[in-house]
């Protein structure tokens, strides 16, 4: 199971800085999603700056429409693809 993550706060403009169940944390630069219509409500520093999570589904989110998997956002954290972190859990618990 992939952590889940604990805090969430903006650190500048289309950044956000994460800290997961397992200690995992950093800063993701979202800037690659700013160019699409969906995201074009963070251009408002107050409206970035809102981003939470979701208590129910622990989606990092900023309203109802924008929404970001935590999973993904783990696995760009730990600098992995989903195979990768697949094949490594396998491997950790073939090794206990």
């Amino acid at each position: 199971m992939i952590a889940k993550p604990l805090q969430v706060k903006a650190t500048g403009k289309f950044s956000i800085w994460l800290i997961y169940d397992d200690g995992t944390q950093g800063t993701i630069d979202l800037s690659y999603l700013s160019e699409k219509p969906v995201f074009k409500k963070w251009e408002s520093d107050d409206f970035f700056n809102s981003v939470n999570i979701d208590k129910e589904t622990y989606a990092i989110r900023w309203d109802e429409m924008i929404e970001l998997c935590p999973e993904t956002l783990y696995l760009k954290l730990k600098g992995l693809s989903f195979e990768e972190w697949k094949s490594n859990q396998q491997t950790h618990a073939t090794n206990k």
